[in-house]
């Protein structure tokens, strides 16, 4: 079983839709996936209109049982996730939960916050694999310097088998300028992080915003759409990625 976080301290740069959409791709393949929404706002929850009575907070803090948890492949975020606190040892809750379900899985999809507190910790304490999602412009990139040192602060403490897969550029518009300058200053910043710039960027698309607004995956609602080329060119990229390590 792998484990892929989707990770980016900042709000607003695909987390959510790429987390639901990877997971959905990989199923297509035939591929066992877990899905779990570690966000407090619940927006994977809501896209899979997921059950929050049965949810992640509950697991974490011992009230449930994660096979309990399990609904349709998935696990529903909760609110109460900003109040887990950063007590010691808390940083493997996640990882040693996970044990239980990884002769059932392929693969477990992460939803992380955009924050870099112990729920994000946890996830890359658990995690065999983080991408990392932007946009192309200058907030979204001034953060991934800052996430690259969590991300190596993780891998002394606590997971020194945790890797990065790649950056992936979502909402993008390659007919812009500044569009393409962005896409090579990532490219240099994917260099100096020691990882690489995916070969598939998610291009901006109205079927991604209809989809979410049906509660439905890319593949399910406008598989041959721009997005849906996109999600499904990524897919395959990282079925790639997984198989040139293993």
């Amino acid at each position: 079983m792998k484990v892929i976080s989707i990770i980016n301290q900042k709000g607003g740069v695909g987390k959510t839709t790429t987390a639901h959409n990877i997971a959905s791709g990989l199923r297509l393949k035939d591929k066992k996936v877990l899905l779990l929404d570690l966000d407090a706002q619940c927006n994977l929850t809501f896209a899979l209109k997921g059950n929050n009575n049965k949810n992640i907070y509950d697991v974490l803090t011992g009230k449930l049982n994660i096979l309990d948890a399990i609904e349709n492949d998935f696990i529903a975020g909760s609110q109460y996730l900003v109040t887990l606190q950063n007590k010691k040892g808390a940083e493997f809750i996640l990882k040693y939960i996970l044990q239980k379900v990884e002769n059932i899985y392929d693969y477990v999809i992460i939803d992380t916050p955009p924050a870099l507190g112990i729920i994000t910790i946890n996830a890359l304490t658990a995690s065999d694999y983080v991408i990392i999602t932007t946009t192309a412009d200058i907030f979204a990139v001034q953060g991934i310097k800052l996430l690259s040192d969590t991300i190596n602060t993780t891998k002394k403490n606590s997971n020194s088998y945790l890797k990065i897969m790649g950056i992936l550029i979502t909402r993008f518009n390659s007919r812009t300028v500044m569009g393409k300058q962005f896409h090579d200053n990532i490219n240099d910043i994917a260099q100096k992080i020691n990882t690489k710039l995916f070969d598939t960027t998610i291009r901006e698309s109205i079927a991604i915003r209809e989809a979410q607004a049906k509660q439905k995956d890319i593949f399910s609602y406008a598989r041959y759409s721009t997005a849906g080329r996109d999600y499904k060119k990524l897919v395959d990229e990282i079925l790639a990625n997984d198989k040139g390590v293993n």
